[in-house]
């Protein structure tokens, strides 16, 4: 199997192309230096991960940007500190404010030259369009949480993304699904019978960070630790053609 097998790289965003994680440590600090315990990077990320997983299993029409206060909210009472309304609200807007992984525009910009590049993310619509302003590329499709009325893993939204696709003539087959999350992306992934491609942005980190424990973990097809790293792979196998 082969990267140049593909025709559309079907891309999860937060966690593989935007670096969530740190832009999440950023803007929780107002919360998190009032903790009376410090927290570790981990402890944070895990437990953001916790509420947002339940929060999104019990209001999957929620869209991301005000999802994402409830969270705080439910940070602050875990950790025992008082939040306003206006500190969740401030917490929902930062979506726009978390980097890009320094290769991600690049290698998107290369990457579009050769297979028609696919978000699919469990955010919101205004939220993506600030991000996808940072990854400098023009995405033939942008499949959201908003747009679908349920949040990753559940398989509405591989559903759905497969289903558009069909109708802009990407055939099931043809698709390479490109993510992080083994939680979010490669277990339902692999319950479509798609082929994925990890970008291991964690490989020098222990956990899962800012994703749930998919419990066994899924087969991935390819597996790179950067964007950088899937560019240079592709590019060995058009010398080798």
């Amino acid at each position: 199997m082969l990267l140049t097998d593909f025709d559309a790289l079907t891309f999860d965003c937060y966690g593989t192309l935007i670096d969530w994680e740190s832009g999440m440590v950023e803007a929780l600090k107002g919360l998190t230096d009032r903790v009376t315990s410090p927290l570790s990077r981990n402890q944070i990320l895990e437990a953001h991960a916790r509420h947002e997983s339940s929060q999104q299993k019990y209001t999957p029409a929620k869209r991301y940007r005000d999802l994402l206060p409830i969270i705080y909210k439910r940070l602050g009472e875990e950790w025992g500190v008082h939040v306003s309304h206006e500190d969740c609200a401030e917490y929902g807007r930062s979506v726009g404010n978390w980097p890009a992984f320094e290769d991600s525009p690049g290698a998107l910009q290369y990457l579009k030259k050769y297979f028609k590049l696919v978000i699919l993310s469990n955010v919101d619509n205004e939220s993506f369009q600030a991000s996808n302003r940072r990854l400098q590329v023009e995405f033939d499709a942008i499949y959201t949480a908003e747009d679908i009325g349920s949040y990753k893993p559940s398989h509405r939204n591989f559903d759905y993304m497969i289903e558009k696709l069909g109708e802009i003539g990407v055939k099931k087959g043809k698709i390479l699904h490109t993510a992080e999350s083994m939680f979010h992306d490669h277990k339902p992934a692999n319950e479509h019978g798609l082929k994925s491609c990890w970008i291991y942005r964690r490989h020098a980190q222990e956990g899962f960070g800012a994703t749930m424990n998919p419990g066994q973990m899924p087969h991935v097809d390819f597996r790179f630790n950067s964007m950088h790293d899937l560019v240079k792979a592709h590019q060995e196998e058009l010398r080798v053609k």
